[in-house]
């Protein structure tokens, strides 16, 4: 699987393109978080820092083809009986790290614990039921009843994102770049399901190669932009944030 990697130009540069910049984010963060001193603000802050270190780490497992394989498609698929080369390791590097991405957002919101560990466990059955429908082979049908489910499931984490926490950072006074990463997220994470639907594992209306770069070029904003800005934002280190904030008197 590595050497098939290398074979396809559009496939390759969108791996490794995703690692040069994970790997730049760890550095920036780092040492942005050299001058921040407040607990809270240090949490936050390495929330968004542990989705490069997963994102580096899941890329170079579909750089050296570990979390590569090829899979025939059933029938009714439109290329059954052909093989389709699924990245079935985005799925793991989803499920590892869009949690910090909603563990961060939750935090900037000042929410309680429990709707925390809710939206995130909403989020990991969303990419492993994802994970689920990439892999079966099977019974066409069944992929997108996964689909659906995953989709269910992503609705649940929406429900979040669009009611519980903009309601919680209006009263924490991070409403303003809570809306900001609240839209930036949801506009983004919707762009997901929209490429697993026109991508190979799909309706094969991109090829592999395509459907990677789409899928990267979401990473990119979604992850490593979504971080930068929040941390230039944290590293401030504003009252709304910080542990002694009126917030949480």
């Amino acid at each position: 699987m590595f050497e098939a990697v290398l074979d396809n130009a559009a496939l390759a540069s969108s791996i490794y393109v995703n690692i040069a910049l994970a790997g730049l984010t760890i550095i920036v963060i780092a040492v942005m978080s050299r001058s921040i001193h407040d607990s809270r603000a240090k949490l936050i802050t390495m929330s968004t820092l542990m989705i490069s270190v997963v994102s580096i780490s899941s890329y170079m497992g579909l750089a050296s083809g570990l979390t590569i394989d090829p899979l025939v498609m059933p029938e009714g698929h439109p290329l059954a009986g052909q093989e389709v080369l699924s990245l079935w390791g985005r799925y793991l590097t989803w499920a590892f790290s869009t949690p910090f991405i909603l563990l961060a957002l939750g935090l900037l919101a000042r929410s309680t614990t429990d709707k925390i560990f809710s939206a995130i466990v909403l989020d990991v059955f969303m990419c492993l039921t994802g994970l689920a429908a990439a892999l079966t082979t099977s019974s066409h049908a069944m992929r997108w009843l996964w689909y659906a489910l995953s989709t269910a499931f992503f609705v649940g984490v929406l429900y979040y994102l669009l009611v519980e926490w903009p309601a919680e950072a209006d009263e924490a006074g991070t409403a303003d770049i809570f809306s900001t990463l609240q839209w930036m997220t949801i506009v983004l994470w919707i762009g997901y399901p929209v490429v697993w639907a026109l991508g190979n594992e799909g309706l094969a209306l991109l090829e592999v190669g395509a459907t990677s770069w789409a899928y990267s070029g979401l990473d990119i904003f979604a992850k490593y932009a979504f971080t930068i800005i929040l941390v230039l934002y944290v590293s401030d280190e504003p009252d709304a944030v910080v542990s002694t904030s009126p917030a949480t008197a």
